[in-house]
């Protein structure tokens, strides 16, 4: 099925990182467009794809994740001094019929991410 997921991970707490505002935006040459605002759950994903059919066309998009206030906000093991504030990852989707999983792995310090599946 085509869209677009997300799944993060804390990997300093070694937990999954609920409650992560995430932003998408579409970019082109001369614009960027905001697409929508999701929170992660529980799981560190969201509840719905962050894109899905019809709304996942090829092109240049980013995904703003507000990693900073996450570890801020954390009722257990909170850092008030975290590094990295938002995390932005600019991608491109270049066939409508795919699939795209875009995993955050982060710490207050330092991320990685990869096309999962």
């Amino acid at each position: 099925m085509a869209g677009l997921t997300t799944h993060i991970l804390d990997t300093a707490n070694g937990v999954p990182a609920a409650g992560v505002t995430i932003e998408i935006i579409k970019v082109t040459d001369d614009r960027r467009i905001k697409l929508r605002t999701v929170k992660t759950n529980v799981d560190g994903r969201t509840d719905t794809p962050i894109l899905s059919g019809d709304q996942c066309v090829p092109g240049s998009y980013e995904m703003i994740f507000h990693i900073g206030a996450y570890f801020r906000s954390r009722k257990v093991n909170p850092d008030p001094s975290s590094f990295l504030d938002k995390v932005p990852i600019r991608f491109t989707i270049s066939s409508e019929e795919e699939h795209y999983h875009v995993p955050l792995l982060t710490s207050p310090w330092s991320y990685s991410t990869y096309r999962g599946s």
